[in-house]
C-alpha cells in the first residue's frame, strides 16, 4: 500500500467523523428547555397574580350589594322621619282639650267651668254652691308672698261690699291647704282659699300657663281675676294683674252688672 493510501485510509471518514455542532444543538436544547421553564415559571406568578385580580373582581361586586341595602334603609329611615303626621294622630291631637297658656283662656260670655276643691279649714268649695250669684275668683302665685299677702287683704277689706253688691270672693292657688290655713291665719283673711294642688282648675280658667322672671321660663300661675254672672258665664277678666287698686277696679265690675 503506498503512503498516499495510508495516508488516506488513516484521514477519518466525513460521514463517521462527530459533528462539532452536535454540542452547540444540545447547549441550545438545554437553553430552549430552561427557557421553556423561566417562561413556564415567569407565567406561574402572572396567573396568581391574575387569580387575586380575579377575587377583587369578584369581591367588589359582593361589596357594592352589601352596600346598598344598608344605604337604603338609611334613606328609608331618614325619609320615615320626614314624612307628615298621620291624620290619625292629628285627629287624636285635636280631639284632646288644649292647655291654657299666659294670656289665653276663657272668653267673656263662655259658661264658667265647674269645679270642686278643698279649702281651709277643711271641706270643699265648688261653683254649684253659688248658683244665682256674681263670684269672684282671684287666681295668686303663691300664698304668704309680698303680692299676694297685699291682694288677699284687699279682697277681705272690700268683702262686705261685695257681699252687698251680691257677689263671693274667693282665692285660688296651688298651695296645699295646710299652706292656706296658715296664710288665713297669719293676715287674718276672711275670703275662703281653694287649694288646687294638680291644677285642673287653674288650667280651666287659663291661670296656668308660662311665666318669665329675671331670665328663666317655667310654668306656674298667672295672676287673673275672673267675674262670672248671675247666669254662670263669665263677664270679665284680668290677666298678669297689678296688685294696687286692683279689688277697686274689681268691686267696681261686679257693681256695673
Amino acid at each position: 500500500m503506498s503512503k498516499k493510501t495510508r495516508m488516506k485510509s488513516s484521514k477519518p471518514s466525513p460521514k463517521n467523523r462527530k459533528s462539532p455542532a452536535a454540542k452547540p444543538s444540545a447547549a441550545k436544547t438545554a437553553r430552549k428547555t430552561t427557557g421553556r421553564r423561566a417562561t413556564a415559571s415567569a407565567k406561574k406568578p402572572a396567573a396568581k397574580a391574575a387569580k387575586p385580580a380575579a377575587k377583587k373582581a369578584v369581591r367588589k361586586p359582593a361589596k357594592t350589594r352589601a352596600k346598598k341595602p344598608v344605604q337604603a334603609a338609611k334613606t328609608a329611615s331618614t325619609q320615615a322621619s320626614h314624612k307628615p303626621t298621620s291624620k290619625g294622630l292629628i285627629k287624636s291631637n285635636l280631639s284632646a282639650p288644649p292647655k291654657s297658656a299666659a294670656g289665653t283662656g276663657l272668653a267673656e260670655g263662655a259658661i264658667a267651668p265647674p269645679f270642686s276643691l278643698p279649702r281651709d279649714g277643711g271641706g270643699s268649695v265648688s261653683l254649684a254652691d253659688y248658683a244665682g250669684k256674681k263670684v269672684v275668683l282671684f287666681f295668686y302665685p303663691r300664698a304668704d308672698t309680698p303680692g299676694c299677702t297685699r291682694e288677699a287683704i284687699d279682697f277681705t277689706r272690700l268683702s262686705s261690699a261685695f257681699a252687698d253688691a251680691g257677689a263671693v270672693v274667693l282665692g285660688v292657688s296651688a298651695d296645699t291647704v295646710k299652706a292656706q290655713d296658715s296664710f288665713r291665719d297669719k293676715h287674718e283673711l276672711s275670703v275662703p282659699l281653694i287649694s288646687d294642688e294638680q291644677h285642673e282648675m287653674l288650667e280651666a280658667y287659663g291661670a296656668w300657663g308660662e311665666k318669665s322672671m329675671y331670665g328663666r321660663n317655667f310654668m306656674g300661675i298667672i295672676r287673673t281675676t275672673v267675674l262670672i254672672g248671675t247666669d254662670g258665664r263669665i263677664a270679665r277678666v284680668w290677666r298678669n294683674v297689678r296688685v294696687d287698686g286692683h279689688a277697686d277696679e274689681v268691686l267696681a265690675a261686679v257693681r256695673a252688672i
